[in-house]
């Protein structure tokens, strides 16, 4: 799986633990969704990856805002 292009959030590894008390390492997933968005300051719709984590914050504060806070050029993303 791949990565939230705007909060960066990525896989986590832990530990899968038996009940005999085995220790194997595997990965978390984030839940990465393929979204369009609309991105209102310049009229077109903006094909991110993104996590459900961070959509919802783009609900709440909008894309322009969203990217600004955590310092993400739009302009170079199609």
């Amino acid at each position: 799986m791949g990565c939230c292009k705007l909060t960066g959030k990525r896989f986590n590894t832990a530990n899968k633990v038996s009940h005999a008390n085995n220790k194997n390492k595997t990965k978390q997933n984030p839940n990465i969704q393929r979204k369009k968005i609309w991105f209102a300051e310049e009229g077109r719709f903006v094909r991110l990856q993104i996590s459900t984590r961070a959509l919802r914050s783009l609900n709440r504060m909008g894309l322009a805002a969203f990217a600004k806070k955590n310092g993400i050029d739009l302009n170079t993303i199609r």
